[in-house]
């Protein structure tokens, strides 16, 4: 039997159904679990471990060059803990966006790191496997026959943008998580997928309701970051067929109504409304009372199907080899001339390097200090004693890159400006060289969502393969 037909025989029957207890163990997977949190919750013993893995929120270079965000180093010990942990217990793990982006580059680094662990420690299960990356054709298609739509502030999808596009991923939802789990899968490590999905799927599944389920995977996905102190511990979420409760399994954090209710907001523009591909979870109605100082228990959530199978699309397309250039100033003259300093130099540097018509190369700039993180509409009553400078280069090749970003480097160190008092350098290094290869850049290039049409399935989209390991 797998550990799901285990775990469905033993409620089975049951009226009320029993108390469901899922253990988040990493909000992202990789950069390190607190084991003793982990401990702590496997001591609990919960029906289901799950893990994220990944997002898009470390930017479109993990998507674009397939290549994961963690080390490999780190990720083993954490595929270690969790597999470990739910082989132990012989309960069902599930890990979704393996790898970062969930790319199938990815996807396979990820299993060639737990196929290591299991051999190590003498592990065995049956495993599913779950690929996301999208079938250009069917998503050119899609957006040919009007079926696909932006997220935000991008383009229309066109056949061009999906066939420049390194790679695209979709984001699949609990129905490919049901059928990895109809097929006998202990463990289930899956490309892109929602942070819900790998939380809520066993829940659905047991039959407890679809709108507690998905409100508890909305909060516990993140791990602990829902309490106070906000951190990245094993969270325990409880699941009966009216709510759910909520606990850190450090002891230093606590989750509170306001805490659990705010977290809410996370990447939500509408905190009532959570779009899934299964449905919209509508959150108006929810409740949040506390049980305890540390734990708190939410109800009241609503589910409402989705009527029209639909898939989050995500893609990025090769834009460049980058190099950057380090710096600091502290000269008032020149902090106050930095903008015509700047517009000064890159005009020089573009006289010096002309840019290949073809393949021209963008220099940036960012004055950490003074607008460098924030573009505020009027500057600063005092200017900053100091500012630090980011100059970056993104070119055909890295070696015109890093050839640019060195004359604007050399460049800014001697320019000229009104009150300048010296010409022995306005910039200070914090290293040496100052200018660094930063590798190929990419930028988002798909965003957007496909409704799929009567003769496609999920089941298409999302592939399966299962081995015995």
């Amino acid at each position: 039997m797998s550990a799901l037909q285990r775990l469905r025989a033993a409620i089975t029957g049951q009226s009320p159904l029993p108390p469901l207890r899922v253990l988040a163990a990493s909000g992202q997977l990789g950069y390190g679990i607190p084991a003793a949190a982990l401990e702590a919750g496997i001591a609990r013993r919960p029906h289901v471990i799950g893990a994220d893995m990944g997002s898009i929120d470390p930017g479109p270079v993990y998507l674009g060059s397939g290549q994961m965000a963690t080390s490999p180093s780190m990720t083993k010990r954490d595929l270690h803990l969790v597999l470990s942990a739910a082989r132990r217990l012989d309960v069902p793990l599930l890990i979704g966006s393996a790898g970062t982006a969930g790319t199938k580059a990815q996807l396979d680094a990820t299993l060639a790191i737990l196929r290591q662990v299991a051999a190590e420690a003498d592990l065995h299960f049956n495993l599913a496997v779950i690929e996301a990356d999208m079938p250009r054709e069917a998503l050119i298609q899609a957006a040919e026959q009007g079926r696909t739509r932006p997220l935000g502030a991008i383009a229309p999808l066109d056949g061009e943008t999906v066939r420049q596009a390194a790679n695209i991923v979709g984001q699949m939802g609990v129905e490919a998580f049901h059928r990895a789990l109809d097929m006998d899968a202990d463990v289930i490590v899956a490309g892109r997928a929602c942070d819900t999905a790998v939380f809520a799927a066993v829940p659905i599944l047991l039959g407890y309701p679809v709108a507690e389920a998905m409100h508890m995977a909305k909060i516990i996905e993140c791990t602990s970051i829902c309490c106070v102190p906000g951190g990245r511990d094993a969270m325990l979420g409880t699941l009966d067929e009216t709510g759910f409760a909520l606990e850190s399994m450090n002891p230093e954090r606590r989750a509170t109504p306001t805490s659990v209710a705010a977290h809410s907001l996370y990447e939500q523009a509408d905190p009532f409304t959570v779009a899934e591909p299964d449905g919209i979870l509508h959150l108006d109605e929810a409740r949040y009372e506390a049980l305890d100082e540390r734990r708190v228990r939410v109800s009241g959530a609503r589910w409402a199907a989705a009527r029209q199978a639909s898939v989050k699309i995500e893609g990025a397309t090769w834009v460049g080899e980058r190099a950057i250039l380090l710096a600091g100033a502290a000269d008032a003259r020149f902090i106050q001339n930095i903008d015509d300093i700047l517009a000064a130099v890159e005009d020089s540097a573009r006289e010096i390097a002309p840019p290949d018509p073809a393949h021209p190369y963008s220099l940036y700039f960012r004055h950490y200090g003074l607008n460098g993180v924030v573009d505020w509409p009027e500057g600063p009553e005092t200017p900053p004693r100091e500012i630090f400078l980011l100059g970056e280069c993104i070119a055909a090749t890295a070696e015109e890159a890093k050839s640019v970003i060195a004359v604007v480097r050399q460049h800014l160190l001697h320019h000229g400006f009104p009150g300048r008092l010296s010409t022995g350098g306005n910039l200070a290094f914090p290293l040496t060289p100052p200018e660094l290869n930063a590798g190929t850049a990419y930028r988002f290039s798909i965003y957007h969502v496909m409704t799929l049409d009567d003769g496609e399935s999920l089941a298409a989209l999302f592939p399966i393969r299962t081995e015995q390991i």
